[in-house]
């Protein structure tokens, strides 16, 4: 019998302006399991995650975490959970060292079990020989590590990352990731991962909810949702010009199963994409739609974001 950390039950949240940002929401987490959630901007991913960590009421429905009702402003929960938010909170005047202490004891942490716990997270996310660095001198990506252990000091049980690699570099984003990975599998925490980088979501997750306009579309694994797409490779074919293809001479091609434009992008889902490729230049030459760069590859999460919601995930 499966063990659930999260139990989300007809969550809806509508603002005062009578934006309803999320409607209905059903979702269960797995204890132990990496959830990708994903969603286009304002899809009420934000908002759940909020209500998740007790920081914004619903409107009406429940959360259940670790068995127990989340009830606003309840300690027991600041315990249970981290947030690791998009946006970069510590000191910038206080040390690496001193940010994370200071974080520490106002989770009322014992000073010796702070003190080993502060090194270990310093050492394990590569910040311990930068430990002496006041805030404001870290890189992008030490700035993100240092997000994350602010986040995570007190070792909740339940963990929410915010997008966390945004603007890191790729070394920084694969220290990240391993350690992300760790704390899943080798620390049995349960992790909801919010990003827009599909390679993110695709590596480390181990399902994924996707929701659009507030409401859960699918729930799956990687490999599942991408059968879901259907047969064929994708063709990504980027044009000169923002020009919009005539999809009926496209369609002309029977192995061509789907077709989206977006801006200078056309991309499709054919079948025997190699042998069919001089055809589908040919009619992108017929209305002067020229391409400066040519993709052709298998499905990916991205092309079944794209068929879910018409949009891409950056968007």
């Amino acid at each position: 019998m499966r063990e659930y950390e999260i139990i989300i039950e007809n969550l809806t949240k509508i603002y005062s302006n009578g934006t309803k940002a999320v409607d209905n929401l059903n979702l269960r987490v797995q204890k132990g399991e990496l959830l990708g959630f994903l969603g286009p901007n304002g899809a009420g991913k934000t908002t759940t995650i909020k209500m998740i960590a007790g920081l914004l009421k619903p409107t009406s429905g429940r959360i259940i975490v670790a068995g127990h009702e989340l009830r606003n402003g309840s300690s027991e929960y600041k315990m249970k959970i981290g947030v690791i938010p998009q946006e970069i909170v510590f000191w910038e005047e206080l040390t690496v060292e001193e940010n994370v202490m200071l974080m520490g004891r106002m989770y009322n942490l014992p000073r010796t079990y702070l003190k080993e716990r502060v090194k270990s997270l310093l050492e394990e996310l590569m910040l311990y020989e930068h430990r002496k660095k006041l805030g404001a001198q870290l890189s992008g990506g030490m700035k993100r590590r240092l997000n994350l252990i602010m986040g995570i000091i007190h070792d909740p049980e339940i963990v929410i990352c915010d997008e966390p690699s945004v603007g890191m570099d790729p070394q920084s984003r694969n220290i990240l990731w391993e350690y992300l990975r760790n704390l899943v599998k080798k620390e049995k925490k349960t992790m909801i991962l919010t990003t827009h980088f599909m390679e993110e979501a695709d590596k480390l997750s181990d399902r994924v909810a996707i929701i659009d306009h507030g409401k859960l579309l699918v729930l799956d694994t990687t490999e599942n949702l991408k059968k879901t797409v259907g047969e064929g490779d994708t063709v990504i074919l980027k044009l000169e010009n923002s020009i919009r293809c005539n999809f009926k001479l496209l369609k002309s091609i029977d192995d061509i199963l789907e077709i989206y434009n977006h801006n200078s992008e056309i991309r499709l889902r054919v079948k025997n994409a190699i042998n069919n490729l001089p055809g589908i230049l040919e009619i992108l030459e017929q209305v002067n739609a020229k391409p400066n760069d040519i993709k052709i590859r298998m499905n990916t999460l991205e092309d079944v974001f794209l068929a879910l919601t018409g949009r891409e995930l950056r968007e």
